[in-house]
């Protein structure tokens, strides 16, 4: 397995590095997405890479892309990654890479909530409500939810911390119809992988979901789902404890990692959260990598 922490691939234009992904253009009409081994947390992208991460992303997702067709369609073009770059660069791409269509993205990130975690616990202490939707009250840290809410955030430029927005920002930005459908299309696409997830006992807590719009107008799901970079993944034993005693339940992503920077002093004084990160010890690069490939194995084995 080759570890990439930043892809080079010089025989395509580099259209944008994301926090994990590197996106290159193959010609107009056609992205190459190479998931890499980054890991950023709290917005800040980590020196060391996560040996094997970018494999298990992409494997997830086409996991994903395949059994969720029906709901909506998604980008990829089915044509193999490895046939649009150099032979001396195919192992930068293999089992990371998707060859997708190119779409003019919708800014905004389709965010589904089924469980009360994260920011949304924390709003709803607060308000009774998350980016504006009312819930009920006595609801606890991890409590699901009477039925998924789609709490919207703006995209943020790259170092900067998503928006949550309201319902009504988003029809400002594309206009009721659109607005309505990706709202729908989103609650669909959760309620589905919900379920599926929790027949090989998952919980997926919450999850976002970008969408594009192809030539013809059509609603595209794009970039990457439900991988546990842009989803929280509980496994399902261990949660009631953590629910009965008000605390997080144990998770799929880079808790390990967020705990660590949490606990850890630069000249006896905490990170800051700004750049550089600290240096990863290789214990809590291992034991992130491992809850990766604990979560790719759980839901596809």
């Amino acid at each position: 397995m080759t570890t990439v922490h930043t892809s080079s691939i010089q025989s395509l234009p580099l259209l944008a590095r994301g926090k994990v992904r590197d996106n290159y253009a193959v010609g107009e009409d056609r992205i190459l997405m190479v998931a890499s081994d980054r890991l950023s947390a709290f917005d800040v992208i980590m020196g060391e890479p996560i040996p094997g991460k970018g494999e298990i992303l992409t494997q997830m997702a086409l996991w994903w892309f395949e059994r969720l067709g029906p709901l909506c369609p998604n980008h990829l073009t089915g044509d193999a990654p490895e046939s649009v770059v150099a032979a001396d660069e195919v192992p930068q791409v293999t089992h990371r890479s998707m060859l997708v269509k190119r779409l003019k993205p919708i800014p905004v990130e389709a965010v589904v909530r089924g469980y009360l975690a994260g920011s949304g616990w924390k709003e709803y202490q607060e308000s009774r409500s998350v980016c504006g939707v009312p819930l009920p009250e006595g609801l606890t840290n991890a409590s699901k939810l009477p039925r998924p809410i789609f709490t919207p955030a703006a995209k943020a430029a790259a170092g900067e911390h998503d928006e949550n927005i309201s319902y009504e920002r988003v029809v400002e930005i594309v206009g009721p119809k659109l607005a309505q459908q990706i709202r729908e299309t989103s609650i669909a696409i959760y309620e589905t992988a919900a379920q599926i997830a929790l027949t090989k006992g998952m919980i997926i807590a919450d999850t976002k979901f970008e969408f594009g719009l192809d030539e013809a107008g059509t609603l595209v799901l794009m970039d990457e789902v439900l991988t546990p970079d842009s989803s929280r993944y509980w496994p399902v034993e261990g949660y009631e404890a953590a629910l009965a005693a008000g605390t997080n339940p144990p998770s799929y992503d880079k808790q390990f990692v967020r705990d660590w920077l949490e606990a850890t002093k630069i000249n006896g004084k905490p990170w800051d959260k700004t750049p550089p990160a600290p240096r990863l010890p290789a214990e809590v690069i291992e034991k992130t990598a491992a809850k990766y490939r604990e979560a790719l194995e759980r839901l596809t084995g």
